[in-house]
């Protein structure tokens, strides 16, 4: 009997095996069966006014949406990566999802504003490629606009990623006007163009750029940020955030659908765009949104998301400031960069003598500036296109004219700082190998600044100014200064990505086309800088080196025609509207001690804000700013116009209430025009309250710059 019930009890149990095992065989048949199926999930910003929508089809391809204010502002648009052995754009699997929030407010070490708030809600899909690649699609919803990545945790049998394209689309829904430039490898420095969607072409950029920075890769690819405004005014940006580890994103237009597909950079092997170790983050892909042009240059969306501070402990070392310097001098001729001639003998030229700096340095101790900028100091200027010599620069090795110890004694004596020039040639290896070296030399002359240069084609062949390793490159130089405690200004970098908020030792970089274009070439249009800071100026200052009092560059050379194409009361304006942590009084002192009085503005403006209103704005037509002093009650007022002469009244209801302030006014003199008189600049002083409006008149080209000052 014992053995009959044991039996018994067996094949019970046997039974209920089986049923549980068929349950759950049907239920891992349901989720399965479910995660095949289309997917589609929104996230909305905090107020509502952009929805994000991530979508699988049921070939397993991902894409997206973006709407705004109620209005689908980017239509259906692909998203995935194509790596080396496996295909991240088709016969994805979810494996699930998720969600997130942030509500934060964070301090900016030197900015615009004294707190940025970041508050945005998140959507996280995961999701597995056909062969076993984990891999989630991250995305962040903001009042104003949307940011989103591609992100790789540490996988069973792959330890690096080889990505070969990326996919990521945007579908734009009508034929915007665009403000774009042209896609390049190996440099920012081109004009902008104003155009449909439909109508961009590069070819007509090919007769205006210098021959060593050609490399237009398709004319209908453009640089990014690139900025768009629809038809009923809205706006919008197309941008990058945290560019790390990765090229450089360009967008090649398909302009029959109006359809940008990312373009990213490639390295050394054409067929690579990046190669990285897991775990790996992408860099963002950022949508900035706005109503109006005003609000896309109060737009923190690419700051947000970048990394928090990286450099701990006490970080007053990082200044902003304003600086004088030997640069301006040789590109118009009085001096030059080498101290030796072909022959090897001194060609009594050289603008970085003892003597010549210390003149800047008595000139920045009496006008207040912190810094003084010099160019070639050091050995290698007579051959540094040379690309066969192994160090083309030697940056702890002075010219026999430059006297470091002396002039470290001078500058501490007058209480200024020598901003170190490093002009690589490009030649980074070369460099790579002397940073630390150079960089402790400077900083026992007691000198914590440096301007690096990466003029030419990128040492080795092959690498490009904006792909993968020239990004490492530039970041490694980040990290080493920080360090160091060391400031940084980087001339012909990629485009910036908000990384200053990580390490904010980047004060500014160029990457961009600057005034130096005013000195050789055909020079930049007045609508130029007015496009700047709706797109280049997005993702970071830019060392615009304003401030030329001389315009017309004939001073040297009575047979130079080139000249700045602005009034002398626009190059006032440059200082608030183009923001940088580290401005330039970029002319010759001596063209500055001939006029004090109009001088007296760029002595008074400062470089840290605690608060930025935007008080009007038409990208690359015009713009009104207004920003506080960080620690004052004092606030500075830029206003520029294009080509066509401007009237505007701005009301001055930022100001506090029940004080009285006076307000010093420079503004275009009379017949002043950028062209025919550039010269006139008119100084009035006048009261002003809170509510008080105030009367901004800017001639062609032309510009106002106010400081108001509370009594």
């Amino acid at each position: 009997m014992k053995i009959k019930s044991f039996v018994a009890k067996q094949h019970i149990i046997q039974k209920m095996i089986k049923r549980v095992g068929f349950a759950l065989l049907l239920l891992f048949a349901g989720i399965f069966s479910a995660i095949a199926q289309p997917f589609s999930k929104t996230v909305s910003s905090p107020n509502n006014d952009v929805q994000a929508t991530l979508m699988l089809n049921e070939k397993g391809e991902a894409s997206y949406k973006v709407r705004y204010k109620g209005k689908e502002v980017v239509g259906a648009s692909r998203l995935g990566l194509q790596l080396r052995g496996h295909n991240l754009s088709t016969g994805l699997k979810r494996v699930g999802d998720g969600s997130s929030t942030e509500k934060e407010n964070w301090k900016p070490v030197w900015g615009e504003v004294a707190e940025i708030s970041n508050h945005y809600k998140g959507l996280q899909l995961h999701l597995i490629s056909s062969d076993g690649l984990r891999f989630s699609i991250v995305f962040r919803a903001y009042n104003d606009g949307v940011g989103f990545r591609y992100e790789f945790p540490k996988q069973e049998n792959d330890t690096q990623i080889v990505i070969q394209d990326e996919w990521t689309e945007f579908q734009m829904t009508a034929d915007h006007t665009a403000w774009w430039a042209p896609c390049d490898w190996d440099s920012n420095e081109h004009t902008y163009t104003q155009s449909k969607l439909s109508a961009i072409d590069a070819t007509k950029h090919l007769t205006d750029i210098e021959p060593f920075v050609q490399h237009i890769t398709n004319v209908h690819a453009v640089q990014t940020p690139v900025t768009m405004q629809a038809e009923n005014g809205y706006c919008m940006s197309i941008a990058e955030a945290a560019l790390v580890d990765y090229g450089a994103m360009h967008l090649e237009l398909d302009r029959a659908t109006r359809r940008f597909k990312t373009f990213v950079i490639p390295t050394a092997d054409s067929t690579v765009k990046s190669i990285n170790q897991l775990p790996f983050v992408s860099p963002w892909r950022a949508i900035l949104l706005s109503p109006d042009a005003a609000g896309i240059l109060s737009n923190r969306l690419i700051l947000n998301l970048n990394e928090p501070c990286k450099i701990k402990g006490d970080l007053s070392w990082i200044k902003p400031q304003k600086y004088v310097g030997i640069w301006w001098e040789l590109h118009v001729g009085k001096s030059d960069w080498h101290y030796r001639d072909k022959n090897g003998k001194p060609t009594g030229r050289h603008g970085a003598n003892t003597e010549n700096v210390k003149r800047y340095i008595d000139f920045a101790a009496k006008n207040g500036f912190a810094g003084v900028l010099v160019e070639g100091w050091f050995e290698g200027w007579e051959d540094w296109f040379n690309v066969m010599r192994p160090e083309i620069f030697e940056f702890a090795k002075p010219y026999p004219d430059f006297d470091m110890a002396e002039l470290s004694r001078y500058a501490k004596e007058k209480g200024v700082k020598i901003i170190i020039h490093n002009e690589t040639g490009s030649a980074v290896l070369s460099y790579e190998r002397q940073m630390d070296t150079a960089y402790d030399y400077y900083l026992k002359n007691g000198f914590n600044a440096i301007k690096t240069g990466y003029v030419g084609f990128i040492q080795p062949k092959g690498e490009w100014h904006d792909g993968q390793w020239m990004i490492n490159h530039y970041n490694e130089v980040l990290r080493r200064t920080a360090e160091k405690k060391i400031m940084v200004c980087a001339h012909e970098p990629v485009r910036p990505s908000g990384l200053h908020r990580t390490w904010p030792n980047f004060m500014a970089s160029e990457a961009a086309r600057g005034m130096e274009f005013n000195a050789w070439s055909k020079g930049n249009d007045p609508s130029h800088e007015l496009t700047l800071i709706f797109t280049r100026l997005l993702g970071g200052p830019m060392d615009y080196t304003p401030g030329i009092f001389q315009v017309e560059l004939n001073q040297f050379d009575k047979a130079k025609k080139d000249r700045v194409r602005t009034t002398v009361a626009k190059q006032l304006a440059l200082y608030v509207t183009l923001y940088s942590p580290l401005q330039m009084a970029a002319d010759l002192p001596e063209n500055y001690e001939k006029r004090p009085d109009v001088f007296q503005f760029i002595r008074d403006v400062p470089t840290d804000w605690s608060d930025t209103k935007i008080l009007n704005a038409a990208v690359g037509d015009f713009v009104t700013i207004a920003r506080r002093q960080k620690g004052a009650d004092d606030w500075f007022i830029g206003s520029m116009t294009d080509e066509t002469p401007r009237k505007f009244k701005v009301k001055l209801d930022f100001l506090q209430s029940g004080k009285t302030y006076e307000a010093t006014i420079y503004e275009d003199g009379k017949g002043a025009h950028y062209l025919d008189n550039p010269y006139p600049v008119s100084i009035r002083k006048i009261k002003v309250r809170k509510g008080d409006r105030l009367n901004i008149n800017l001639v062609a080209g032309g510009g106002c710059a106010v400081s108001v000052k509370a009594i």
